[in-house]
């Protein structure tokens, strides 16, 4: 008996110091990585063959520029989360990723498995699918409802002029406003502010035809959410400074976020969660009150690094995650952001998670929510944007279709 066990042990030994080593970037949000620390954790224990190592992306301007300069520098992970489409784009265009469905019925079977099939091929970069999308975060309008019952109101604005007469009613220049109109002057900014408000105005549609590598937001859609954000500015129903925290100190009525900010705000700001309105982006006066609204998708999701010491080991943790469904119900509990999966509200498993209004809500949006533009100049093209777009528009430099027309035309010059 004690020899069997000694040949146990020198087995352990053995395997350990034969182990295949992955690194795994995780996205800098405590959240993520709690939810891929225990995951991997739990793989780990499993497969004494496969460790993977999971860190943080490592600090820079952005996970993109971090990363890039890793695969510069030769030092990129084996796997990495935090991916956008944009940004697959431009990493599949320099060789840097590996197409999962190389794996062939490997790569579907995991993609049946999850449900997504028609989400991934939203995904799709030069006839591969370099990307597993993790979760699909649709912007939506919270609103401060204890606020706008005192103002005489039932339910959030739809429309610019409910957001103009909203307004007239609360804002006090220099001290509180209607809304946040901008989300910053960051490249990612955009998503949350002109994009969000330009697929609630056009019912989703594109707005670069990736195809002819143009921008066509100068259309009849643009112009509309264009003269908003200038008028919201010109008549100081928002500004330029609105303060630490104003949605939850009352300064503002409205603001758009996802979902990943529902337990941090649950925690730090509980006495003003429950009074929260959840709503779609405003739209246009015109828009048909009948129609769904869509709005943008901050969606991310996984890839597999060219330089990868072992892709298939690497594959095989992948689908071991994402084939479980036990791991998107963690995935949840620990971040409140929907998995990327059409089965959602059909799904048990996810039951329990519609009992809370705000998951719900998200959840419900996922259909009408469209990923970014995959473009491979995403940060050069919305950098574009914020200069000769966003700027002019919050310090009324010209006149909104003037602005706007020359917007398109900075942005065509870099996708030409």
């Amino acid at each position: 008996m004690r020899r069997f066990w000694i040949f146990v042990l020198m087995l352990v030994v053995v395997v350990t110091f034969g182990a295949t080593k992955l690194v795994f970037w995780t996205a800098p949000n405590p959240l993520q990585e709690e939810f891929w620390k225990e995951v991997v954790s739990e793989w780990n224990r499993l497969r004494p063959d496969i460790q993977i190592e999971v860190s943080v992306i490592p600090a820079a301007g952005s996970s993109e520029e971090a990363i890039l300069t890793a695969i510069a520098a030769g030092t990129a992970p084996d796997i990495s989360e935090n991916i956008f489409s944009g940004f697959a784009a431009q990493l599949a265009d320099i060789g840097a990723i590996y197409p999962l469905d190389n794996f062939k019925d490997e790569f579907w079977k995991l993609v049946d498995s999850r449900k997504m099939r028609n989400i991934v091929e939203g995904w799709k970069v030069k006839g591969h699918y370099y990307v597993l999308p993790i979760y699909s975060n649709p912007m939506l309008f919270w609103w401060r409802g204890d606020l706008l019952k005192q103002l005489g109101y039932d339910k959030p604005p739809r429309t610019y002029s409910e957001i103009y007469e909203l307004s007239s009613k609360f804002t006090k220049i220099n001290e509180r406003y209607v809304m946040q109109v901008i989300a910053g002057r960051n490249w990612w900014d955009r998503w949350f502010d002109f994009i969000t408000y330009y697929y609630a105005a056009s019912s989703g549609k594109a707005y670069i035809d990736t195809e002819k590598r143009k921008a066509v937001f100068n259309n009849e859609y643009g112009l509309k959410v264009t003269e908003f954000i200038y008028k919201m500015f010109k008549e100081n129903h928002t500004a330029v400074e609105l303060g630490t925290n104003p949605f939850y100190m009352g300064n503002i009525l409205g603001k758009i976020t996802g979902p990943w900010e529902i337990n941090w705000a649950k925690e730090t700001f509980p006495d003003v969660m429950p009074n929260v309105w959840l709503a779609p982006p405003p739209v246009p006066d015109e828009y048909p009150a009948d129609l769904p609204v869509y709005t943008f998708a901050d969606t991310k999701g996984l890839v597999i690094y060219e330089n990868c010491k072992d892709k298939k080991a690497a594959f095989e943790f992948i689908s071991w995650v994402f084939s479980n469904v036990e791991h998107d119900v963690l995935w949840i509990e620990k971040t409140r952001m929907p998995p990327a999966r059409e089965d959602l509200a059909t799904n048990s498993a996810f039951a329990k998670f519609m009992e809370d209004p705000f998951f719900k809500a998200y959840a419900e949006s996922v259909a009408y929510a469209v990923p970014p533009a995959l473009i491979d100049k995403t940060i050069d093209v919305q950098l574009s944007m914020t200069t000769h777009l966003i700027e002019p528009l919050m310090h009324l430099k010209g006149e909104p279709k003037d602005i706007l027309n020359n917007a398109v035309k900075e942005v065509n010059k870099i996708l030409f």
